[in-house]
């Protein structure tokens, strides 16, 4: 959190550019332009048009220039055959051009890098047995030049739309009950052409995809009841009606509210420096703060585990107090019925554990400190380099990548350790999560960052003892939201869009066969800059307010509309106290007032 920067993107590896096919049956519309973008969907901040020179055929080429996050996609979806061969090309110019097509059983690209010349883009695939259509796309990358495209060709049948829509599921139930999770379970339905997935709605929520006939909803309260419906579609998107609800309800114990407040508002103290804000001893933290992340405890070395906190030294915190009047300040804080963990990472702070023997010493040391300092709990903070994903590590859950599976089991272990009163928080950055919609790991083709959504697995594993995910609205680049549009921090829209994603629940990297399902609403609270000094994209109180009345209250929305209302969001979190005192205690003072309103 400290002198955050926004991460990138990355590209590595080049592949060659083939020579001209023979004549193509060509079924895309208006492959060559000539009729300018019909067809033809581009992402809107793109500058996408029909330009008539350079044209590799015809008298009009595509010429689209990427804009910040934006990497100029245009792309078209046509009707295909399932289980059928296709080739696909196009003619490029450009620094990074990407050439592709997904769709069910497909996701097939290739890239080159023509410069100002006109070279050619060649990939191939095969349908999957109940695919009717795929979208072809040509896109270029983020921070270079504008691209040409031209004379895109998809050699193959066309395929007749399937209209028609599955059955309904029959025999809908709910068991599995346990204090945490319920069990939905089906008869299949049937399609004229094959069923893709279930869609599965708690509580007349956003539904969740699933492939298979049975559902496990985790992470639910104890002792309360939820209703389940569920309907079939196809790969077409035709759905049929949902099912008559099926209720179940789980039994006492479980859940992972942590001993917080309906609403509550986290905020990072900067513990071990000062870094220009000014340092604030624990006893004068002001009372509109229910969590307290102690910013930071660091590795001693990255692969190390070796995780050490102490406070900020005297030479550059001259007013810090001693440890005992430190400790006991925590303790008259919790008696007050505050949590104060401790936040491991930050900007300097990476954090690898990529052998056994560094998860064990994170556990080992992560313990000595919470145990010294009395602490309730852990936050995680990871940034920069600290989590990434391998090549094929795909499976949300099921990660395979050492740093990523060694973080998970050294966090169930300190769960288990300390029990149902342990609080677990999370504060990623944006390209750590929400980026997975478009990007996870890197990518089918290495192309991407292998950092992207690397946070995802990490979540999704420890969605039943996570207290909080505040993911970081800020220092982010334009992300793309479930609307399909990109939207950029500092806005009411941007925070309603980041969060819809974590309450809905996305399709990583438009699958929606591979989901990341969504959280309960009072784990997720909103992340923000306190004062302009914290970071970018700082959001007024009023822009604030206006994004949580939207997603808590359905009211006042802007361009962005979300999936659903969540009552239950939890809050706030901010980076940080130290940075809010000294923008005049602001944000703490009018979001305070503004959380205690809400009912």
């Amino acid at each position: 959190m400290k002198l955050r920067g926004p991460a990138v993107l990355l590209v590595s590896g080049l592949i060659a550019l083939h020579a001209t096919p023979a004549a193509a049956a060509n079924i895309l519309a208006n492959p060559g332009f000539e009729a300018g973008l019909s067809g033809w969907t581009c992402s809107a901040t793109s500058g996408a048009q029909a330009v008539p020179s350079p044209a590799h055929g015809g008298t009009q080429a595509l010429r689209a220039t990427p804009q910040g996050n934006d990497h100029a996609r245009c792309q078209q979806t046509v009707n295909v055959r399932p289980g059928t061969t296709y080739q696909l090309s196009a003619w490029v110019q450009g620094t990074y051009v990407f050439l592709g097509a997904t769709g069910t059983g497909v996701e097939a690209s290739t890239w080159g890098a023509p410069g100002g010349q006109w070279g050619q883009l060649r990939t191939s695939f095969t349908t999957g047995a109940s695919a009717t259509s795929v979208t072809v796309y040509v896109n270029g990358w983020y921070g270079q030049s504008a691209y040409l495209a031209d004379d895109v060709v998809l050699d193959g049948p066309g395929g007749t739309p399937d209209t028609q829509a599955p059955t309904v599921p029959g025999n809908l139930a709910v068991g599995g009950v346990t204090g945490s999770s319920l069990t939905a379970n089906w008869s299949a339905a049937t399609d004229n052409v094959g069923v893709a997935r279930y869609e599965v709605s708690r509580d007349g929520g956003a539904p969740v995809a699933v492939t298979g006939t049975s559902h496990q909803a985790t992470g639910l309260s104890a002792s309360t009841t939820y209703r389940f419906r569920v309907r079939a579609c196809d790969a077409a998107g035709n759905c049929s009606p949902y099912t008559a609800e099926a209720s179940g309800t789980t039994t006492a114990g479980g859940g992972s509210g942590g001993g917080l407040p309906k609403r509550v508002m986290v905020g990072y103290l900067h513990a071990s420096f000062a870094n220009g804000s000014g340092y604030i001893r624990m006893s004068d933290v002001p009372s509109e703060w229910d969590v307290i992340n102690l910013a930071f405890g660091e590795p001693t070395s990255v692969t190390s585990g070796d995780i050490r906190f102490s406070q900020c030294p005297a030479a550059e915190c001259p007013n810090v107090e001693p440890e005992a009047d430190f400790i006991a300040a925590i303790g008259a804080k919790q008696a007050q019925g505050k949590k104060v963990l401790i936040s491991i990472g930050g900007q300097n702070g990476q954090v690898q554990l990529t052998t056994a023997a560094a998860r064990d010493t994170f556990v080992r040391s992560v313990s000595a400190i919470i145990d010294r300092y009395g602490l309730d709990g852990l936050d995680i903070d990871f940034e920069g380099h600290s989590l990434y994903l391998n090549p094929g590590d795909t499976n949300l859950a099921a990660p395979t990548t050492p740093v990523i599976v060694n973080l998970i089991s050294a966090l169930k272990t300190l769960k288990s350790r300390y029990g149902a009163g342990f609080v677990l928080t999370m504060a990623p950055e944006t390209f750590f999560v929400q980026l997975g919609h478009q990007f996870y790991g890197p990518g089918p083709n290495g192309a991407a960052d292998n950092r992207s959504a690397s946070y995802l697995p990490v979540i999704h594993a420890m969605r039943d003892d996570l207290t909080l995910l505040h993911v970081q609205d800020y220092n982010s680049g334009p992300i793309m939201g479930l609307d399909a549009q990109y939207h950029t921090m500092g806005g009411h829209d941007f925070h309603v869009a980041m969060t819809d994603m974590l309450l809905a629940g996305f399709p990583i990297m438009g699958n929606a066969a591979n989901v990341f399902p969504p959280l309960r609403q009072e784990q997720v609270a909103i992340g923000l800059p306190a004062s302009p000094n914290a970071g970018n994209g700082f959001t007024t109180v009023a822009e604030v307010q206006k994004a949580f009345d939207c997603l808590a209250k359905g009211a006042g929305c802007g361009t962005y509309r979300p999936r659903g209302v969540y009552p239950n969001l939890r809050g706030l979190m901010s980076w940080s106290i130290n940075w809010d005192r000294y923008n005049g205690l602001q944000f703490a003072r009018s979001h305070r007032a503004y959380l205690d309103g809400l009912t």
